[in-house]
């Protein structure tokens, strides 16, 4: 795919979320046939939010499809990477204003903090190694949003160039303890208006959410990127993602990690 039908892939997919109106599909020629042309399709999209709006910046990466339950209701095997700005950002107990959304899914996701930039030439790296590099920890809940009218049937590529469809990330406070946390079975309740919707475990994200970001780290690698230092990351949802309406109050309890929570109004 030529530069031009790149871009034009990335207009289209900036205007949809800008002008908030869905599209069916991209046109023909700008469907990405590989995933290199997805995240290609994904950064001049990226581009377009950090040059018309000079006070955002990027903060990190979301990590989608880990979980196994995600992948059967989008019905594709792979996990998949997108991008996360500052003014897409609110810490728990915040409200969250529906009209700037389509129809949002809440996905309750460990988050990290990275304490160092691992060097790409040296990747592969191993979950141990990625462990070190680890400043925090923090519970959060992803709002993912596609630009789509059926974001279920477009196909992983699709769901890449479209920013991994992530809309919004809301975060609690930051653990540096992470030796007190057993990422191996770690219990996340979601609760919606007071009720138990699902409950979800840190087991569910590649088994453990720190092969999650261990994958993002060797992954971005094979395209010649890293994780800056102080970079978040929210590592895949605990549970199934779970649609919500205006009016709803959103909680994730991770115990011990404390919970986060926002209305959406």
């Amino acid at each position: 795919m030529d530069i031009y039908k790149i871009n034009k892939a990335a207009e289209i997919l900036y205007n949809s979320r800008i002008n908030l109106k869905r599209i069916k599909k991209l046109p023909e020629e700008c469907v990405p046939q590989s995933l290199k042309e997805a995240y290609d399709i994904q950064d001049k999209l990226v581009n377009k939010y950090l040059t018309v709006d000079k006070s955002n910046s990027l903060i990190g990466k979301k990590i989608g499809c880990t979980n196994k339950a995600a992948q059967a209701q989008l019905n594709i095997n792979d996990s998949f990477f997108g991008n996360m700005f500052s003014k897409n950002i609110s810490k728990s107990k915040c409200i969250i204003n529906s009209k700037n959304y389509f129809s949002p899914f809440v996905e309750p996701e460990f988050s990290f903090v990275m304490k160092d930039e691992l060097d790409i030439l040296k990747a592969p790296y191993k979950p141990d190694v990625v462990c070190e590099s680890i400043s925090a920890v923090l519970p959060s809940i992803e709002l993912v949003d596609s630009r789509f009218e059926d974001w279920t049937v477009v196909g992983v590529k699709n769901l890449i160039a479209d920013n991994a469809v992530h809309a919004h990330w809301i975060y609690g406070d930051e653990i540096n303890n992470l030796n007190s946390i057993n990422f191996n079975n770690h219990s996340v309740d979601l609760l919606i208006n007071g009720k138990l919707i699902d409950k979800g475990n840190s087991s569910n994200v590649l088994g453990n959410p720190i092969n999650s970001l261990t994958w993002l780290i060797n992954n971005l690698a094979l395209y010649g990127k890293s994780l800056p230092k102080n970079s978040y990351i929210s590592t895949g949802t605990c549970t199934p993602a779970i649609p919500i309406q205006k009016g709803d109050e959103v909680i994730a309890d991770f115990g011990k990690l404390g919970d986060v929570s926002f209305i959406y109004k």
